[in-house]
């Protein structure tokens, strides 16, 4: 798509060219790193167990980290552009309103991708150091938190296309991102066991789908949920892009 890697360079060097970015990836380091070791010790070294509780398979650190990264790095994309004037001038250059909702979607997708990555370093450390982490795992967990990051990322775009101040964007993907985390833990008043409400939380339950992933399993249904999400939220995003055009 026509400019998608124009706006991508872009905005990933807006990430990390501004403290932010910086400070925002630094914090989010730290706690992954603490909580790494804090697991290791835990498991009295258990390599693999360590590995797969920093991405997913505790709440903490990764869904506290996913919850409120992605509508920090996504609440000016759009809203600031809209202050500023830039994204008058997005509207209308060459180059579609999807690719523009594209390329800022990898881009922060990349950054968050950049964080996660430090899984594998930390295996490569253990392998150095003699232990046997389980690849697979590893792997698995990487591309899981990388689905989540475009979901949670697409979210924040949405939010950021709603809005033209980007503290309220970064609220209402900060709320949204709470709302959609908890579904797992959330029964209706009067539900009871109702099997049509258990159907409905089964398929928007991220934590759920997301399971296989922290376990070393590859789950084809899960992939797609994960893609359908993103991709239809990015579609809504678009939407609201176009809409900018009248306001």
């Amino acid at each position: 798509m026509k400019g998608v890697a124009t706006i991508y360079r872009r905005e990933l060097a807006g990430l990390f060219l501004t403290p932010l970015g910086w400070v925002l990836f630094f914090l989010a380091m730290i706690l992954n790193g603490l909580y790494f070791s804090a697991y290791f010790r835990a498991t009295e070294g258990g390599v693999n167990d360590s590995l797969g509780l920093v991405l997913g398979q505790s709440l903490l650190p990764f869904w506290v980290v996913m919850v409120l990264l992605p509508p920090l790095l996504t609440m000016r994309m759009i809203s600031e552009d809209a202050r500023s004037g830039m994204l008058e001038f997005l509207l209308t250059a060459p180059v579609r309103d999807a690719a523009v909702i594209a390329g800022k979607a990898l881009a922060a997708t990349t950054f968050l991708g950049l964080l996660w990555s430090t899984n594998g370093l930390y295996a490569l450390l253990l392998s150095a150091l003699g232990g046997s982490p389980d690849w697979g795992l590893v792997g698995a967990n990487i591309a899981g938190a990388l689905l989540v990051s475009a979901l949670f990322t697409s979210f924040g775009l949405v939010a950021s296309a709603l809005t033209s101040t980007p503290l309220l964007a970064g609220f209402l993907a900060f709320v949204f991102n709470i709302a959609v985390v908890s579904i797992s833990f959330v029964r209706l008043p009067g539900a009871g066991d109702s099997e049509l409400v258990e159907t409905i939380v089964r398929k928007v339950d991220v934590l759920a789908h997301f399971q296989s992933f922290s376990t070393g399993a590859l789950d084809t249904a899960d992939l797609v949920f994960f893609l359908a999400w993103t991709i239809v939220s990015l579609f809504l995003a678009t939407r609201l892009l176009e809409a900018r055009r009248w306001w």
